[in-house]
């Protein structure tokens, strides 16, 4: 487990996250992070919550009128 210390920057806060986590998930300087709030605290996330649930949705779709789908590209 690693730990971050929040750290005052002009009216707002922020932290450092080591190098070998920002090589590890792709990160670069001034790329969007999600921060999700659930029961046991806050989880920060490179990937967007809202597009996993589309992505989620049109698989299901996708799955669902597969051979209407194949038809329709024709």
């Amino acid at each position: 487990m690693k730990t971050v210390r929040l750290r005052k920057i002009g009216n707002s806060f922020g932290f450092t996250i080591t190098k070998d986590l920002m090589e590890k998930y792709n990160l670069k300087e001034g790329k969007e992070l999600y921060v999700i709030e659930n029961s046991d605290g806050i989880t920060l996330t490179p990937y967007d919550p809202e597009f996993e649930k589309w992505v989620s949705s049109f698989e299901n779709t996708n799955s669902k009128f597969k051979n209407t789908l194949r038809s329709l590209a024709k």
